[in-house]
């Protein structure tokens, strides 16, 4: 991935609900102008969620998604529904397409109360207004034609100047000045993916460079020549956090020390449930089942993290018997959390905060401990209070619940 290429994880989703044969495909085709999605007259046409990554300024760089109808039937029609569901997971703006002919169909109310129970924003666009020609537009209601394409650019204008209430979470540059330099330890060994850098840190580079701040980037093995052949200390060291133990007995306790996979949650939004949650790992007992969930699919190694070594470390740790489960990506997530006593998400770097968001929410609403993979890690190794020490919030969450588990 290159520098300046946004990855679908940190753009804007904006997803597109409704009855069958109500025209989303075609508003999806017509705000691209590009023939993105299947358009026919049958019901049920799309089968599967389709996306388009697009720029809509000033909102920036957005997701468009195609969703199957909401409305389908049958045990086929219930796993489509059950695709727009998923997406409706990661969706920051849910734009719901009715029919101007025949109005709101109940399917379109039990949508809209979807929408407000899992706190996405939402628009309501009555296309095929060459159906209905006396409509006019208001606040709550926009007309189209998909198929005249009467009404797009003022629907287009409407999403790109639409107010997300949920604010960008910062990274790490908020934590930098000007000239700051930064260590970052990266790893090199048989999971890295080849030629490139994984995207957590490339996330990190970038944030860097733009507050104007620089960076050295090194290996576990080289980072004590490394800090030994500075003139000043670096403002902050960031690791991989399979190296943290490693990493932590090089650094000087007096240099800033977190990870990759930290920031990460702190970007996505869920840092403090991290630190809440990951004193949960103390209470687990033989037989309680983990859920290791990770936000992309790839090929697994021997060193894996996710399927080989948090089970080995939690289970060492723990002394007890433990069961694992495993998710991948954003449709392997499970629907039902109930049999879990412990979630160990990954960084989400390829997930959206509003995913990361609905899954921290939902997990507050079972009250099964939520965690990732580098506050578990840093915890694990007794590092995790110097690991979030520059971050006051989660400092003090961590304080919280180290009162609470004694």
């Amino acid at each position: 991935m290159a520098f300046n290429t946004v990855t679908n994880g940190e753009r804007v989703h904006i997803s597109f609900f409704g009855c069958r044969n109500v025209g989303k495909s075609s508003l999806v085709n017509a705000i691209t102008e590009q023939k993105v999605a299947v358009v026919a007259p049958t019901k049920g046409t799309t089968t599967d969620p389709v996306k388009k990554t697009m720029e809509l300024f000033p909102l920036g760089p957005v997701v468009l998604t195609d969703t199957p109808g909401f409305d389908d039937v049958g045990n086929l029609g219930a796993l489509r529904v059950e695709k727009a569901q998923q997406i409706l997971r990661q969706t920051d703006l849910a734009v719901l397409v009715v029919s101007a002919e025949t109005g709101l169909q109940a399917v379109d109310r039990q949508l809209c109360q979807l929408f407000k129970t899992r706190q996405v924003p939402y628009l309501i666009v009555y296309n095929k207004s060459d159906l209905a020609p006396t409509q006019k537009d208001t606040a709550e209601k926009l007309f189209v034609s998909a198929k005249l394409g009467t009404g797009i650019a003022a629907l287009k204008k409407r999403l790109a100047n639409f107010k997300l209430p949920q604010q960008a979470r910062p990274l790490l540059g908020d934590l930098l000045q000007p000239q700051d330099l930064v260590i970052l330890v990266t790893p090199i060994d048989s999971s890295a993916p080849k030629g490139r850098l994984i995207l957590p840190q490339q996330l990190v580079i970038r944030d860097i460079l733009d507050h104007h701040a620089y960076c050295t980037v090194t290996q576990p093995q080289e980072l004590a020549l490394t800090l030994a052949n500075l003139k000043q200390p670096p403002r902050l060291v960031i690791t991989d956090s399979q190296a943290f133990a490693q990493v932590a007995k090089i650094v000087p306790p007096a240099i800033a020390l977190t990870s990759f996979s930290i920031l990460m949650a702190r970007h996505k939004g869920i840092l403090t449930a991290a630190v809440k949650g990951v004193t949960a790992i103390d209470r687990l007992q033989t037989g309680d089942k983990v859920l290791i969930a990770e936000g992309c699919t790839h090929q697994r190694q021997c060193t894996d993290i996710g399927s080989v070594k948090l089970p080995a470390w939690l289970t060492a740790h723990t002394g007890k018997k433990l069961t694992f489960s495993f998710a991948s990506a954003s449709a392997g997530y499970p629907t039902d959390l109930t049999q879990f006593a412990l979630i160990l998400q990954c960084g989400g770097c390829m997930l959206t905060s509003q995913e990361m968001t609905n899954r921290m929410q939902e997990a507050k609403k079972l009250q099964i401990p939520l965690t990732n993979y580098g506050t578990a890690i840093a915890y694990l190794n007794g590092i995790l209070a110097r690991s979030i020490n520059m971050l006051p919030a989660a400092r003090q969450a961590y304080q919280v619940a180290q009162r609470n588990a004694n």
